[in-house]
C-alpha cells in the first residue's frame, strides 16, 4: 500500500505531467485548389511548439466548412491537446444537439485528426502505432477514378492503360460508369469497357465500379446481372445513400458485393446500412465520418457484421494518410482507396513526405504523428484557392 507521502507525492507528479502537456494555442486554415478540386487543411498550433495537421476538404463547400471548424477554436483553445476521445465527445455529443451533417462532422474530423498529429508528434510515435499497429505493413490500394488516365474509350485504349498501370504496379481500379443516351445502352457500354479490361488485365486484376447513385433498385440489380460475368471486384453506391433499405435489396439480388458508406457520418448511420444489409464493404471517409477516433469504431463494428473495411478517400495528402493509418491494425481491412493521378502532386506539396503505392500497395511512414511536412509558401503560389461550387456531371462516354 502507498504510504501518505508517496501518495501525495504521486499525485503530485500526475498533476505536474498533466499541467505540462501542450494546450491548444490556436487553428490556421488553408484553401487552395489543384487539379479543378478544392482542399482545406486545418494547423492546430500548441503553446508548446507542436503543431497538428487536419483535413476538412468537402467539394464544393469548405468555404463552410472552414466557418465551422473556427467555430470549434474556441471551444478547445487552451486545453490539454490529449484526451482525444474526450475532446470528441465534447464536440459531438455536448455543444449542442444539433450535431450531425456533413459540414459539422467534416469540421470534426479535421480537429480530430490534427490532435492525433500532434499526439503522436508529442509521444515521437507514428500514427498507426497509437492505434495499435505494431509494425508499419504495407496497405492494399487501389487507384481511384482511373479512367482519366484514358486516352480513348475504346478497347485499344483500355489495353495500353492498363498495361501502363500495370507496369507501375497497380493491381486494383475503379471508375465511375459513364452516362448515356438511355439505361441499356449505359449498361451495354460498361459491359464493352469492362471486357475490354478484363481482357487487358487477365483474371487477377481487381476492377470495381462506381455507380454514383444514379440507378434505380430494378436497374441495379440489371447493371450487376450484366457485369457478373467479368468478376467486377464490387459496384458502389448504386443507389441513394440515404435509404439503406434500397441498398439491401440491390444487395440481396446483385451477383456482385455491393459498396457504400462514403456519405454517411458516423457509426448510427453505419448501423443502420449493416442492419439492412446494404454493403458487404464499407467505404467511410475520414474526414467526413467523424476523423480517425470514429472510422476505427466504424471498422470495429463493421467487424461484428463479418464485413470489410474499404475507407474511401479523393482528397488531400493528410485525408489519405489519417485514413491509411487507421487501417494499419484494421483485422477486416480490404483496400484503401487511393488517388493514383495526384501523387505527384502530393508529392510536391508535401516536400515528398507522402508515401506512394507501390507494387499494388503504401506503406505508411515510421516518422511521429501523421509523418506529412506540408509546402504552404508552395501551395500559395502555385495553387492558389478557385472557389469550385457547382458539381460537375459525370464524364460522359467518348
Amino acid at each position: 500500500m502507498l504510504g501518505r507521502r508517496r501518495f501525495l507525492a504521486l499525485a503530485g507528479a500526475l498533476a505536474a505531467r498533466a499541467a505540462a502537456l501542450p494546450r491548444i494555442r490556436r487553428f490556421l486554415t488553408h484553401k487552395h485548389t489543384f487539379r479543378s478540386r478544392d482542399y482545406l487543411f486545418l494547423e492546430i498550433e500548441t503553446d508548446g511548439g507542436l503543431t497538428g495537421l487536419g483535413e476538412g476538404s468537402l467539394p464544393y463547400r469548405v468555404e463552410i466548412v472552414e466557418q465551422a471548424i473556427l467555430w470549434l477554436e474556441p471551444h478547445l483553445a487552451g486545453r490539454a491537446v490529449s484526451g482525444i476521445e474526450d475532446h470528441w465527445n465534447r464536440i459531438f455529443h455536448d455543444l449542442s444537439r444539433w450535431r450531425d451533417g456533413s459540414v459539422l462532422m467534416t469540421a470534426l474530423s479535421a480537429v480530430d485528426i490534427a490532435l492525433w498529429d500532434i499526439e503522436g508528434k508529442r509521444l515521437g510515435e507514428p500514427l498507426w502505432r497509437l492505434l495499435g499497429g505494431s509494425e508499419p505493413k504495407r496497405l492494399r490500394a487501389y487507384y481511384s477514378h482511373w479512367d482519366h488516365g484514358l486516352t480513348s474509350r475504346t478497347e485499344a485504349g483500355w489495353a495500353e492503360w492498363t498495361a501502363k498501370s500495370k507496369e507501375r504496379g497497380w493491381g486494383a481500379v475503379k471508375w465511375v460508369v459513364p452516362r448515356a443516351a438511355g439505361e441499356r445502352e449505359r449498361i451495354r457500354n460498361t459491359v464493352a469497357d469492362l471486357a475490354a479490361v478484363r481482357k487487358a488485365a487477365g483474371p487477377d486484376f481487381e476492377i470495381a465500379l462506381e455507380m454514383f447513385e444514379t440507378f434505380s433498385v430494378r436497374s441495379a440489380i440489371e447493371f450487376a446481372r450484366a457485369v457478373a460475368p467479368y468478376s467486377p471486384w464490387f459496384i458502389e453506391e448504386p443507389v441513394q445513400r440515404e435509404n439503406p433499405r434500397t441498398l439491401g435489396e440491390v444487395a440481396a439480388h446483385s451477383p456482385v458485393a455491393v459498396a457504400a458508406g462514403e456519405g454517411l457520418l458516423n457509426r448510427y448511420d453505419f448501423k443502420a446500412l449493416l442492419d439492412a444489409r446494404g454493403a458487404r464493404i464499407l467505404q467511410p471517409e475520414v474526414i467526413h465520418c467523424g476523423g480517425i477516433t470514429e472510422l476505427r469504431k466504424i471498422a470495429a463494428l463493421c467487424e461484428t457484421y463479418g464485413g470489410e473495411m474499404a475507407p474511401h478517400m479523393w482528397y488531400g495528402p493528410v485525408a489519405h494518410v489519417a485514413s491509411l493509418s487507421a487501417m494499419v491494425p484494421c483485422r477486416n481491412f480490404l483496400a484503401q482507396e487511393w488517388d493514383g493521378g495526384s501523387e505527384d502532386v502530393f508529392a510536391e506539396i508535401t516536400r515528398g513526405t507522402m508515401p506512394r503505392q507501390s507494387g499494388g500497395g503504401v506503406q505508411p511512414t515510421s516518422k511521429p504523428g501523421l509523418g506529412l511536412e506540408m509546402d504552404w509558401k508552395l501551395l500559395e503560389a502555385k495553387y492558389p484557392y478557385g472557389g469550385r461550387r457547382v458539381t460537375p456531371p459525370i464524364t460522359p462516354r467518348r
